[in-house]
């Protein structure tokens, strides 16, 4: 893989997940571009730099050891990925602290490097929590690839930040830039919420939180066909969500015992709220992780998965396999993994790769509803 050579660094970086034979680097032009114009402005040693949205380390490993940096996102893979990238470059594994997105950001910053996220939603949560967060003079320095920058990415930053400067291309890049100015206030529209009938929960929704305007068709497809009778099993919604997959089983099934994963610190932060209001003090595991890596081998009956098919902006079913991959590992012998699918992904014929019995449980014009069992 080629290095990421720029004024600051020439790093060595890989993606997270691993993937053998990966065919796509762990950055682009407009890391560069932000890299490149940070040297430009020759900050002093003592400059305080937030990054945001840092898919795999490449902006806050570069700038570690140089400047103050801070990093912050709202994916457990990205701070993987940075904590890897650091070791792999001989960096001090606490040189760069990581602050979820879930959590507050402490003190102000001169800079701010910022990768526009693909929820729109999430750049104007990150720009309103900006406001006391930044110095005299502070700038918000944006940048992304150009197919993937929309005008309200710049409307935004001018909304809530100061006066928006737009860069010409580069490498088919570009970067906005809105300098600090005095702006009124902003509350958050976030979290935003619904309500369901079936079951009557209402369900709150962080800013990065997947269909956070309502519920989705594939877990709408989902829902009436969740297993019951489950007893005391330890079951996992794995890539949770807001956790309505686990509540609504866990309504169904009062003695079982569950735990709700994702990549997401929102959407975490999201279930754990809901599961509150809806199941009060019953105790569960919330925990954002590499999906069931760090789970105990067959330590599992039910796993129930609405599976992602895209990490960031790059389609495909790599991430989806390897949930399966694990479902199974953490599985027991006679456990069961539940998923609900588009019907063109083809699920079936990969299920039946790593389990035995897999068999459709239901179906509509777009969906199948999946169970395979080890």
């Amino acid at each position: 893989m080629p290095l990421l050579t720029t004024p600051y660094a020439e790093l060595d970086l890989i993606r997270q997940p691993d993937q053998a034979n990966d065919p796509l680097q762990a950055f682009d032009a407009a890391d560069e571009y932000l890299l490149a114009q940070m040297h430009a402005q020759a900050p002093a040693a003592d400059c305080r730099v937030l990054v945001l949205n840092d898919s795999f380390g490449a902006l806050a490993a570069s700038l570690a050891g140089k400047l103050h940096v801070v990093s912050s996102g709202d994916s457990h893979l990205a701070h993987l990925a940075l904590e890897k990238n650091l070791s792999r470059n001989g960096l001090p594994f606490d040189s760069v602290p990581f602050v979820p997105a879930s959590e507050t950001w402490q003190g102000s910053f001169d800079r701010v490097l910022l990768r526009v996220p693909k929820t729109l939603a999430l750049l104007e949560e990150q720009l309103i929590r900006l406001q006391g967060h930044l110095a005299p003079g502070a700038q918000v320095i944006a940048g992304a690839m150009i197919k993937h920058l929309p005008r309200a990415a710049g409307d935004l930053m001018g909304k809530y930040i100061g006066p928006v400067q737009a860069s010409l291309a580069q490498k088919k890049a570009r970067l906005l830039t809105a300098t600090l100015a005095t702006r009124p206030l902003a509350r958050s529209p976030y979290p935003s919420r619904y309500r369901l009938d079936a079951p009557a929960v209402e369900l709150v929704n962080h800013a990065n939180v997947f269909c956070r305007e309502g519920l989705d068709i594939g877990t709408r497809a989902f829902l009436p066909h969740l297993p019951r009778d489950l007893g005391r099993a330890r079951v996992a919604d794995l890539g949770c969500g807001n956790g309505v997959l686990a509540i609504a089983s866990a309504l169904a099934n009062p003695d079982a015992h569950y735990t709700l994963v994702d990549e997401s610190y929102m959407a975490v932060q999201s279930a754990r709220e809901n599961w509150q209001a809806a199941l009060g003090e019953r105790p569960a595991v919330f925990e954002a992780a590499d999906g069931l890596a760090g789970v105990e081998k067959q330590s599992l009956e039910v796993v129930l998965c609405n599976p992602p098919f895209h990490q960031q902006q790059v389609v495909g079913d790599f991430l989806a396999w390897r949930m399966f991959q694990q479902a199974r590992e953490a599985l027991v012998v006679g456990g069961a993994l539940y998923i609900v699918g588009n019907r063109h992904l083809g699920y079936h014929s990969k299920l039946t790769r790593l389990f035995r019995g897999v068999e459709q449980v239901a179906a509509t014009p777009k969906f199948v509803i999946l169970k395979a069992r080890k």
